[in-house]
This record gives structure tokens, sequence and C-alpha cells, in this order.
């Protein structure tokens, strides 16, 4: 007979794989490495349950029912405690959060160590003569280097990507692929929104953008997934031309809602040498 309240249900992949996931991790450690006495011999290495549990502040049934793989629902919380007891690394712990079913929260700054996204910052600036951006999760241009913001018409910081993109008709005619890329565009909101249906800042960007542009709205009501492999971007600035671009989209380790942008000349085009034109002409 179960306890009361004891989940029933049978475990899915994920939740099998957390409890195993757990279980190496808590058999890699020592009492010693904890601060505990071991207390004589053991028939396996590492630490037992009860003794995670303790570690962590939580009822051994709670940490039992998590390396059983039951089906229960875990506060950041409990995961922030059980990823201090064992020991998990920073990369470690946003792997438990996505197994748990939880999305991870940032992580803090390790004092006088720069975050990844410090680091990014200064990438973006690194990269010119080519074009680099970062954006946080909602599309707001975090950083720009000077050849994003003259290339594709970006503000400094804190502008959103998407609201610029759609309500203003001037930026898109810089784009000879504007109805593919819109479609594209619309695509990753959709999967976004769906990834994240409690986030109210992913509801108030598309109500303003259902409002303030009649082509997002259209394109919304289509519910349309589109390829999104990343094709070459044409760029027709009305100083610099026709300017090609392959571009990567990078995710930070420790800033895991952030994404860098970085935009690279295709080889068999004359951009390269239109951008280095740029970086030595004094432009406003």
């Amino acid at each position: 007979m179960n306890p009361a309240n004891e989940p029933v249900n049978s475990p899915c992949p994920r939740r099998v794989e957390l409890g195993d996931f757990l279980r190496k991790r808590r058999a890699r450690l020592n009492p010693a490495d904890v601060g505990l006495v071991a207390d004589g011999r053991r028939r396996t290495p590492g630490l037992r349950r009860e003794e995670v549990a303790v570690l962590a502040n939580i009822g051994l049934s709670w940490y039992s029912w998590l390396e059983q793989g039951k089906d229960i629902n875990v506060s950041n919380r409990v995961l922030d405690a059980i990823s201090q007891a064992l020991r998990l690394s920073v990369s470690e712990r946003v792997h438990l959060y996505y197994l748990a079913g939880v999305h991870p929260p940032q992580p803090g700054q390790d004092a006088g160590r720069p975050s990844d996204l410090t680091r990014m910052v200064r990438v973006t600036e690194g990269y010119a003569p080519n074009p680099a951006a970062l954006l946080d999760r909602y599309w707001n241009v975090v950083s720009a280097n000077g050849a994003a913001r003259y290339v594709f018409g970006l503000a400094d910081e804190q502008e959103n990507l998407l609201l610029r993109y759609f309500t203003d008709s001037a930026m898109r005619e810089i784009y000879p692929q504007e109805e593919s890329l819109s479609r594209r565009l619309v695509t990753q909101l959709l999967i976004q929104a769906a990834e994240f249906p409690d986030d109210p800042v992913f509801a108030t960007l598309v109500g303003r953008l259902r409002a303030e542009s009649h082509r997002f709205a259209e394109l919304w009501e289509l519910h349309e997934i589109v390829d999104i492999t990343q094709e070459p971007l044409l760029v027709r600035h009305p100083v610099l031309g026709d300017l090609f671009f392959e571009y990567a989209v990078l995710h930070l380790a420790d800033h895991t809602d952030h994404r860098l942008v970085l935009h690279t000349p295709v080889p068999s085009t004359d951009t390269e040498e239109r951008l280095a034109w740029l970086a030595e002409t004094p432009h406003t």
C-alpha cells in the first residue's frame, strides 16, 4: 500500500533520466566531500539518499520519489538545495532544472569573474567590422556593435527588434526577402510563446505587435510554422549597396535567455570589402 500522497503514476522518460542523473551525482561524492563523517563500511560508493535529503533540508520521501522518477512538482528552492547538496556545477544545475521540467533562473555572477553576458557584450564590439548583436529572450537589443547599428539601423540598446521590424516600413525595405523573413520571425515567436506559455511578457509583446502591425496580425493568425533554416541574408543598404551575410546564433552558458547573433560576409560576394570600407570611413 502506498504512503498517503505518494505519486502512483508511471515515470516518464525525462523523469527516469532525472533519477539516473541524481543517483550518479550522489555516487561520485564521499561523506568527507560535504563535511559528513562516514559511519563504517558502505556497500555502495557515494552519499546515501538520506544524507542528500538532510543536506538539502528536504524530506527523504520527497527526494526518493525524485530518484525513482515519480512525476511530482518540484520548486526552484528544492532544486537549488539539491544542487548545493550534490555540489553541482553551473552546467549541471541548468541540466537538473531542465530534467525536472523547470526553466532555470539566471545564476548569480561569481565575485571578481565576469559573467558570459559581460563577456559577450565585449564580443559584439570585438567582432567588428562584421555586425554582431546580443539579444535577450524577448528580442530586446542588449548590445550591438557599430557595424550592426549602421547596417541594420539598430539603436544602441533596449530596442525591441520585432517591434521595430514590424512597425517600421523603412527597416523592412532593406530586406528583399522581407516576405520569407517576416514568416520566419513570426514562426520563431510562436515557438517561443509555446515554450513559455505562462510568461506575461510574451503575451504583452504579442499584443502590441498585433495592435501595431497589420502584417504581423495576419501572420500570427495563420499560426504557420515555416522552415527557419538559416539561409543567407541579403541586406540592400542605401549607402553600402547589397550585402550578403551568413549568420550564427549562439546561446550563452550562464545566461540561457540571451543569444549572440553574428553576421559573417558570404565569401563569394564583395560584402567583406564593403564592410572594411565602412570601418575606415567616418559616418553618422
